[in-house]
């Protein structure tokens, strides 16, 4: 029968020739025989099988025997652990043995055998942290036997073990009473591998429940550990790689998630087509034997005294032989372990490779010793593939540490990867929509400021930073007739080909309609006609609704330098800033319409007259969004802006970008300055002709006395011809009043003023015709010629280059 957990432990006095002369009250109860029944008997006359000798059957030592069958009274059977210690008199004589009886199964000897047996580390320490008692898992962590250690500080027998949070957890649980849990990462002695533990501590107490001791059992939860990392290490990089719309950027996240967690080195080549945005090669564009040209777009190692990484887009080449180079042709990812000598000569590697659960694909890994020439314990090389394209190459190197790589780290490299392939390839096909739309967008702005004397001008122009689209910011200066100026600014809503395409259109409506000489505000109409007609064109048939992609914002002003008079009117835009020689800042009394494409609404002309010198400045609201400040916060640091003291418009132009735009800016900015000039009184000329063609020798008089005053007598005989044509007209089909104005600026300017809104017009006159050939003598002897509209009337004016002569100073 086996005893009970609870049975009590037989002592028995045994003397030299096996009977039993003492019998202990826990023999009674464990076995049922009292000591006047034992005492005096042979010791073999409780066991089951009785031996032919003793004590050498029973084996008695002060080591337990086996499992021994007793007798018990009633004539069952209990199975018991034996442990004999001798007896000696005081001189050294032997009286024989003390022999205790566990039964088997009881508490005492199973417990004993199950924590020193345990697989896990066991151990028990008095308050001050000395070592009372550890099992052999325990030993074989430390790399010390029990002897060694017992009554020893932990502290000061393992010094390099301990980085306190082991210890000062242990110290609090002494001190507070409470149990406590931890995880520590460390490398056990005699070993090169870092192992993660998993700790529990809890105090020992007495019958009065104060604390005597702590006891801690500990396991290896490496391979626990080590996937948790891997997961963390791959959470990171789903939120740190592909931030950026940007090639480059994309390559040194890729390069910098993985240090130091999973790799010491991480080496990022790409194809330079994959840099400049173009399609990567395919693989019928590599010479078979030759080395694979690519650029290193990133590199990060966790030295810190690490060479400097090259420069990106530093060339680097892998020869046909080598690693990177059988990769990209195969596809496939490698693994290369640096293998170190063992004994008897074979290689040897680390329990980090040899208890490594997952299944290697085929090849893997790759026992590479001359890695180890490199300063490399192992590397993993995984070639950048996306949407069935080679991008380029990665590597993930591992420096000092010997942990090998396993077969779920190269899971890990190929997962990282991967999501590095498509966030490249995604900047990449990005960079090359940009790179177009840019271009476009480049193409349609001002190449270069036409030449006119109205005002000195300066523009500058920025697309959005990298990671976001395109926009449709535009300005233009555009020269008028009558030496005048219009400076234009606009924004189409929305980004990318269809914005820089609109603003195209755009634009050249403006020329378009600034070449007939609209007011602002009757030019503003039509265009406004023509977003709504572009954005019908976008809509299926019958199905037209005005949306806000299809609209735009304009600014058009006219600045004419005889009378310093400037007109605006906007569309949805911000207003001008104008700023008066003396520094302050002149108010706009205007309000801005409408934007382009909502249609039915009418756009307001706003005229001031500005002094020489006044300094006008158009822009667009990518200079002044902002979204930590308001817009007035903003206009008033562009205000702040303005006021340095600058050499010159375009260097003011660079401070002013440079003080209102953030490196990241997420939008288009455009910005167009210019300093007002007066013409000078004297290169202007009028006179009033009355209705009589009796007045034409007159006006021709006029004007030849001032052409040759100018020093223009090259153009008298040309100027003679157009005003004589340019009166006659208006006072035959024209109404009173009639005005002649000539104007010297970069070209000599005829005006001819009356009140009929009537335009003319050329036509071909027949053989027989009185009449039909002015304006065609007119546009066949100037340079350009053209009509302009006003409230009470019309203008015919024509201008012809300037004689070198007389180009003015």
């Amino acid at each position: 029968m086996a005893a009970k957990q609870d049975a009590p432990i037989a002592a028995a006095v045994v003397d030299p020739h096996g009977m039993v002369s003492g019998w202990s009250e826990g023999g009674r109860l464990l076995l049922g025989w009292t000591a006047e029944e034992t005492v005096g008997r042979p010791v073999t006359d409780l066991l089951v099988d009785r031996p032919s000798d003793f004590p050498e059957i029973l084996g008695i030592g002060s080591d337990p025997t086996g499992v021994v069958p007793l007798r018990h009274r009633d004539g069952s059977r209990v199975d018991a652990v034996l442990t004999a210690h001798p007896l000696r008199g005081a001189d050294g004589r032997s009286l024989g043995h003390v022999v205790t009886v566990q039964p088997w199964g009881g508490r005492p000897v199973i417990a004993d055998r199950a924590f020193e047996q345990c697989p896990f580390a066991l151990g028990v320490y008095d308050p001050e942290l000395r070592f009372l008692w550890v099992n052999a898992s325990a030993c074989r962590v430390m790399a010390h036997s029990e002897e060694q250690v017992l009554g020893e500080k932990y502290r000061e027998l393992f010094p390099e073990l301990d980085d306190m949070a082991y210890t000062d957890r242990l110290s609090e649980v002494a001190r507070t009473g409470e149990p406590a849990r931890l995880i520590t990462v460390f490398r056990p002695l005699g070993s090169d591998y870092a192992n993660a533990w998993a700790t529990s501590m809890w105090p020992v107490r007495d019958a009065e429940g104060k604390t005597r001791a702590v006891a801690n059992w500990g396991f290896d939860m490496s391979a626990e550990y080590w996937a948790r990392q891997r997961l963390l290490i791959l959470n990171k990089a789903s939120g740190g790689i592909g931030l950026t719309l940007d090639v480059i950027g994309t390559a040194r996240e890729l390069a910098t998630t993985p240090v130091p967690g999973f790799a010491d080195l991480v080496t990022v080549d790409l194809f330079d087509e994959v840099l400049r945005g173009e399609e990567p090669p395919s693989a019928s564009a590599f010479t078979p034997g030759a080395a694979i040209a690519l650029s290193r777009a990133a590199q990060h190692s966790a030295k810190e005294d690490a060479d400097r990484a090259p420069e990106p887009a530093t060339p680097v080449s892998h020869t046909p032989g080598s690693v990177a180079a059988r990769c990209m042709a195969t596809g496939r990812s490698t693994v290369e372990l640096a293998a170190q000598p063992g004994q008897g000569g074979e290689w040897a590697f680390g329990p980090g490779l040899a208890a490594d659960p997952a299944h290697w694909p085929p090849g893997n890994p790759l026992i590479e010793g001359a890695i180890a020439a490199d300063g490399l314990t192992g590397r993993i090389t995984v070639p950048l593939r996306a949407r069935g394209a080679l991008l380029g190459v990665v590597a993930f190197s591992r420096l000092d540490r010997p942990e090998a790589f396993t077969a779920d780290d190269l899971i890990l490299a190929e997962e990282m990867t991967a999501k590095a392939a498509v966030a490249i390839d995604n900047a990449r096909r990005y960079a090359r929509e940009r790179t177009t739309a840019l271009t476009l967008q480049r193409s349609l702005l001002p190449q270069g400021l036409p030449n006119q004397e109205a005002v000195e001008v300066a523009s500058r122009y920025l697309p959005a930073g990298t990671g976001a689209e395109v926009g449709g910011d535009w300005f233009d200066v555009v020269p008028l007739s009558g030496a005048r100026v219009a400076l234009v600014v606009g924004d189409v809503v929305g980004h990318g080909l269809h914005a820089s395409a609109a603003m195209g259109r755009l634009r050249t409506a403006v020329r378009t309609l600034a070449d007939v000489d609209l007011p602002p505000d009757e030019l503003l109409t039509h265009l406004d006609d023509l977003v709504l007609h572009l954005a019908g064109d976008l809509q299926p048939a019958g199905h037209f609704e005005p949306t806000g992609e299809s609209g735009a914002t304009c600014l058009y002003t006219v600045y004419d330098p005889v009378s310093r008079r400037f007109t605006l009117a906007s569309a949805g835009h911000p207003l001008p800033l104008i700023i008066s020689p003396d520094g302050t800042r002149t108010p706009v009394p205007a309000h801005p319409g409408p934007p382009l494409g909502i249609g039915g609404l009418p756009f307001e002309a706003t005229e001031l007259e500005l002094p020489e010198g006044s300094l006008l400045v158009l822009y667009t609201d990518g200079l002044v969004e902002s979204r930590e400040r308001d817009v007035d916060q903003r206009i008033a640091e562009l205000l702040r802006a303005l006021n340095h003291s600058a050499t010159s418009l375009e260097a003011l132009c660079d401070m002013v970008m440079d003080a209102m735009l953030p490196e990241r800016r997420t939008d288009d900015a455009a910005l167009l300055l210019a300093r007002t000039h007066a013409l000078d009184p004297h290169h202007v000329a009028d006179l009033v002709v009355e209705p009589d063609p009796a007045q034409v020798p007159r006006a021709r008089k006029f004007a030849v006395d001032q052409v040759d005053a100018w020093g223009l007598q090259e153009a008298s005989f040309v100027t003679e011809l157009v005003v004589s044509e340019l009166v006659t007209n208006a006072i035959r089909y024209g109404e009173p009043p009639i005005r002649l104005r000539l104007i010297r600026d970069t070209s000599l300017i005829c005006e001819v003023f009356d009140g009929s809104n009537t335009a003319p017009h050329l036509r071909r006159a027949r053989a027989f015709d009185e009449g039909g050939r002015g304006l065609l003598l007119v546009a066949q002897l100037t340079h350009e010629w053209g009509t302009r509209h006003t409230t009470n009337g019309k203008t015919i004016w024509c201008a012809q280059p300037l004689p070198q002569a007389g180009v003015m100073s």
